[in-house]
């Protein structure tokens, strides 16, 4: 009677989950089949930039005046441009600054944002309204004119680019943290830590900050994205990478006055940058739903 008794006990209770919550966010994360072909796309692009001399048939800067603006071909199989170089080698070389351009302009963004918007949601007051109203500048601007002013300021080169695009997505990230913030810092756990006389920098680390991960997770790999196209476009009017270094929108801004004799010029590098972006708003959105507490199953 008491193996009757346990057994339709075990049937009526609850099945917890055991997995870790990162087991957990990954589970849901992989149901969306959208957010891993973007996953795919992005570490094929990581692949390309940290593997890029194994990768790449040829040297990306080396010329070949004698096979100028080819059509894909077994030898060269994207082509090549006006001054003989391989177009393949490139684009994988051009990941790599891509990829770097990215990475650290959004970290720039998100480790700055963060910082005033913690500052602003937690203290709140005079403080808060200073520095909303600089971000409230920042934001009026539009992104591609205060890249150029950055830029046109500090000079071209890689890493005033990365600045520049920095400083333009600081308003992103600090407007999503304040709000987070904000409605954190009267929770009843923030309350106890306080009473318990917790320091205020105790409490940002360990009880604010945990809690706003997840949109600003998001908010960075979407601005990836959007950090990649905005280098392009500095690119493509001549205020970012320097050449001969290849890189995606240079190649494009080039490749526009053989758009009619040699389209694959700017073919290629406009798939690489459409590629690119598309992944990493792909991987942005399945990041969303995973994360995303209301749609756990």
């Amino acid at each position: 009677m008491n193996s009757n008794v346990n057994t339709a006990t075990s049937q009526t209770l609850p099945v917890y989950n055991k997995r870790g919550q990162g087991a957990e966010i990954w589970r849901r994360f992989r149901q969306n089949k959208n957010a891993l072909v973007g996953m795919c796309l992005f570490l094929v692009l990581v692949s390309f930039a940290l593997f890029s001399e194994f990768i790449a048939p040829y040297d990306p800067i080396e010329q070949d005046l004698h096979n100028i603006m080819q059509t894909p071909s077994r030898q060269h199989i994207l082509g090549t441009d006006e001054l003989g170089r391989d177009i393949f080698s490139r684009i994988v070389y051009g990941s790599r600054i891509s990829m770097t351009v990215g990475l650290i302009a959004v970290s720039i963004a998100f480790v700055a944002g963060s910082a005033l918007g913690v500052i602003c949601g937690y203290y709140g007051g005079v403080l808060d309204n200073v520095i909303m109203r600089f971000i409230d500048i920042l934001m009026s601007i539009p992104a591609i004119l205060l890249n150029i002013s950055i830029v046109a300021a500090l000079g071209t080169g890689l890493q005033n680019v990365m600045i520049a695009i920095g400083v333009s997505n600081v308003p992103r990230f600090c407007r999503i943290i304040r709000a987070s913030v904000m409605s954190l810092r009267e929770q009843e756990f923030v309350e106890a830590s306080r009473a318990a006389g917790a320091t205020d920098l105790f409490i940002v680390m360990h009880h604010i900050i945990p809690n706003c991960l997840a949109p600003l997770i998001i908010q960075a790999t979407v601005s990836i994205g959007s950090s990649i196209l905005q280098c392009a476009s500095l690119s493509f009017i001549g205020l970012g990478i320097v050449p001969p270094t290849p890189e995606w929108g240079a190649m494009l801004s080039t490749g526009r006055d053989f758009l009619r004799k040699a389209p694959h010029l700017t073919t290629f590098p406009g798939l690489a940058i459409m590629v690119a972006v598309y992944a990493m708003n792909l991987m942005g959105d399945g990041l969303r739903d995973a994360l995303d507490p209301k749609l756990k199953n």
